[in-house]
């Protein structure tokens, strides 16, 4: 068994196949390898509930909630309200954050009592719970796996050269795979548009364990979202409201999400990973202080959460230091960048997966 240095950045989609031999040769005890890990963060405690924490932040996004919507009917028909629009947008990825906490269990240890908290989210920012529960779900079991992981499958964004070839290069959203680096974070100005509306299909498609309920406290939302809007604002200004709450919003939770996987290792069909390696090897930690961490949610601490998707987000930043120490001791590769490093390698990422497009091969010929 051999050690590997941390990573501060890992490479892209050319140097896959050093990935991939390196998975293959790391480590002589996969099978014990989490285990061990697990025991040692037992040990430390970081695994137990710490309801003070959670109850400080719901505390807080209800009041950013509430005194976001309470300064907008103050502030009524002005443009100034477009800066409410902003602080609402905050206030609706904050809300987020909390309910990817409570879907996790790590605020409440009854599925049913967990549950019922998350479907606030339903009614108060429009975010199907049933819907991101079975989707985030499929992500944790498998991430960045090219067929089983539902956030990088195939669509207006592509992840991998194959994938491109299975696009074909062709109308609207070829253009946009050709371009998806520099198109990347414009197309997250439309993220909280897409999550209402995949909350809303999952509604017919026997995802949702409680369609009519799930189903009516969305529609609650729009129809009180709508109103509020048409009732102090004339439409020019309603529909600038619109796009400024969640455009930002959007551009927010991609910005905050898209860092944590994107750019590291994909997992090909027939590659099978230990549980260890299959979570640390696709995930990037980024760097950064309390404000980085409050800015997202904890989410910064990929590795640990992915790990230990139980464990209270308030404990990630004390369980890094021993992740960190048993990936190094038993030769996995830990990765750890700055945001903006981050953001750099998804960008090349996307550069590279759109690479063929670029060069006008025709793909589906070549498939």
């Amino acid at each position: 068994m051999r050690t590997v240095p941390v990573h501060r950045g890992l490479v892209g989609l050319q140097d896959g196949a050093k990935v991939r031999e390196q998975t293959a040769v790391i480590g002589t005890r996969r099978g014990s390898d989490f285990a061990e890990l697990s025991q040692r963060i037992k040990r430390a405690g970081l695994l137990e509930r710490r309801p003070g924490y959670h109850l400080a932040r719901a505390v807080f996004v209800l009041v950013m909630f509430v005194g976001g919507w309470a300064a907008f009917f103050v502030v009524g028909d002005s443009w100034w309200t477009l800066a409410v629009a902003v602080v609402l947008a905050y206030a609706f990825a904050q809300a987020a954050f909390l309910g990817h906490d409570i879907g996790h269990r790590q605020v409440f240890k009854s599925r049913r009592t967990a549950e019922n908290a998350g479907l606030l989210g339903n009614i108060g920012i429009g975010l199907g719970y049933g819907w991101w529960m079975d989707k985030h779900n499929r992500h944790h079991a498998n991430p960045n796996h090219e067929e089983r992981d539902p956030d990088v499958a195939p669509g207006v964004l592509v992840w991998t050269r194959g994938q491109a070839r299975g696009q074909g290069g062709r109308g609207v959203v070829g253009f946009i795979n050709r371009h998806q680096a520099p198109l990347f974070f414009p197309l997250c100005l439309l993220e909280g548009l897409n999550l209402h509306l995949g909350a809303m299909q999952a509604l017919f498609r026997g995802v949702v364990r409680r369609p009519l309920l799930e189903g009516g406290l969305l529609v609650g939302h729009f129809v009180t979202y709508v109103g509020a809007l048409a009732l102090v604002l004339p439409p020019g200004k309603a529909l600038a409201f619109a796009a400024v709450n969640k455009g930002l919003w959007g551009l927010y939770m991609g910005s905050v999400f898209a860092p944590n996987h994107k750019g590291m290792k994909m997992v090909g069909p027939e590659e099978e990973l230990d549980f260890l390696r299959r979570q640390v090897l696709t995930s990037r930690n980024v760097r950064g202080g309390r404000l980085t961490d409050h800015l997202m949610g904890g989410l910064n601490y990929q590795v640990e959460h992915h790990l230990f998707p139980s464990m209270p987000s308030g404990n990630l930043h004390r369980a890094q230091p021993i992740v960190r120490a048993y990936c190094e001791e038993v030769g996995v590769p830990y990765t750890e960048t700055s945001l903006t490093e981050s953001y750099r390698e998804m960008l090349r990422h996307l550069h590279d997966a759109g690479t063929d497009l670029r060069a006008g091969t025709d793909l589906r010929a070549a498939a």
